[in-house]
């Protein structure tokens, strides 16, 4: 039995089938996995009760490719974080989440480890991540590779509901993006964004030093920013065609900001692929990823790749 909260995943290449010898998940998350058309790939919506996660929710998720499987992992909509509540339910709580920003009981946590054996993939394209006003979120992401594994990571948020006013009110994000090739890191990514005008719950303290400037201000006039890791032979062919597309990216002022505008950066030598997008609405980004990550049609094929970015 697994704890409130946890879920593992593990699949192989049984023929030219992918077959799962364990999909299992317990309460507020869900894993399901439909069956497609094509046999050479298998996809799992990772997915909440009630649409959204609250103050005080714990989600492990655990993630095993193996065999030569390639694996696509997507959300049913953005992931939804509401707004912290002090007496709101704590359980999910393990101690065996602990992280050292991850502790507040009242806080939203994440965690997810994914392993990929050799000949092996992930793609892990969720929809962004959607922080309601004074909502505290951190998520922690680690990716374990054997040579010759790929993958593909997207980690992206918005605004908040801009529909409702709510742009860039939330309290806290925090997010952890690692990638390690048989055993040695290659790549880590923080992402820190607090609210200086949230209050510090500890102390009742508005004031918080070095963060004079409100979030929407800092961020703004963009309302979405992802962030891409790629690695692994399986996915050459999209960082060449975002090498060719850099290429021919002209630098000028203009009077009004793009409606996106992104940057990639090789680590490790070239091994690894480190890709950040902002854009003006979320549509925006949305629109430049599924452009970008075409060539992913080849890997995964075409009907599956269009359930990504729907």
């Amino acid at each position: 039995m697994i704890t409130a909260g946890h879920g593992r995943i593990i699949c192989t290449l049984n023929g030219s089938s992918v077959v799962f010898s364990e999909l299992s998940s317990t309460y507020p998350l869900k894993l399901l996995s439909p069956r497609l058309a094509t046999n050479a790939v298998a996809i799992v919506y990772v997915m909440s009760y009630g649409g959204g996660l609250v103050g005080g929710d714990r989600i492990k998720l655990q993630v095993w490719a193996e065999g030569g499987s390639r694996l696509l992992l997507l959300s049913q909509g953005s992931t939804k974080v509401f707004k912290v509540r002090p007496a709101n339910r704590a359980s999910t709580h393990s101690n065996h989440l602990a992280e050292p920003n991850a502790l507040d009981k009242d806080a939203t946590v994440q965690l997810v480890d994914i392993h990929v054996a050799p000949a092996s993939a992930v793609f892990h394209l969720p929809d962004p991540v959607t922080c309601f006003r004074s909502a505290s979120y951190t998520q922690v992401q680690r990716f374990h590779l054997s040579k010759d594994g790929s993958m593909i990571l997207l980690d992206w948020f918005t605004s908040g509901r801009k529909a409702l006013g709510e742009e860039w009110v939330f309290a806290r994000y925090y997010s952890v993006n690692e990638v390690i090739i048989d055993g040695r890191r290659i790549a880590k990514d923080v992402m820190l964004l607090e609210d200086c005008s949230q209050q510090d719950p500890a102390t009742g303290d508005t004031h918080r030093p070095g963060l004079s400037r409100p979030l929407a201000e800092r961020l703004g006039p963009y309302s979405c920013y992802a962030m891409l890791i790629l690695c692994g032979p399986l996915v050459q062919e999209v960082i060449a065609r975002l090498n060719d597309k850099l290429r021919s990216v002209s630098v000028f002022r203009t009077a009004a900001p793009e409606r996106t505008t992104w940057a990639m950066t090789p680590v490790d030598d070239g091994r690894v692929f480190v890709i950040r997008v902002a854009g003006i609405e979320t549509e925006d980004v949305k629109g430049w990823l599924k452009v970008s990550l075409k060539p992913l049609e080849d890997v995964i094929g075409i009907d599956t790749y269009r359930r990504a970015f729907v």
